[in-house]
């Protein structure tokens, strides 16, 4: 939900930056808009290494749950083998 709303974002602040753009060249009177555009494109920028590290953290934390379930089905394997659950623990 969270890199959805970030994908949303960066297509929004590029509609606009492209819309004030359009503006600018339709304008008969000469308005400097480019201080607005650098201003979103910089904006952009943030929001897109933003999704990125948050891509690579939600990897991250894939790839550490993966290893916990690795690790827990292990262990469950191993007490198994050696007499069962101790007291308190239930057997999946």
């Amino acid at each position: 939900a969270c890199r959805e709303s970030q994908v949303e974002l960066r297509e929004h602040i590029d509609s606009l930056a492209t819309e004030l753009c359009r503006i600018n060249e339709d304008q008969k009177v000469a308005l400097d808009l480019d201080p607005y555009v650098k201003k979103l494109l910089n904006a952009r920028r943030r929001v897109v290494l933003v999704n990125n590290i948050l891509q690579n953290a939600q990897e991250r934390l894939r790839r550490l749950n993966h290893s916990v379930a690795k690790e827990t089905m292990r262990r469950r394997a191993m007490l198994e083998a050696a007499g069962g659950y101790p007291q308190g623990l239930p057997s999946k």
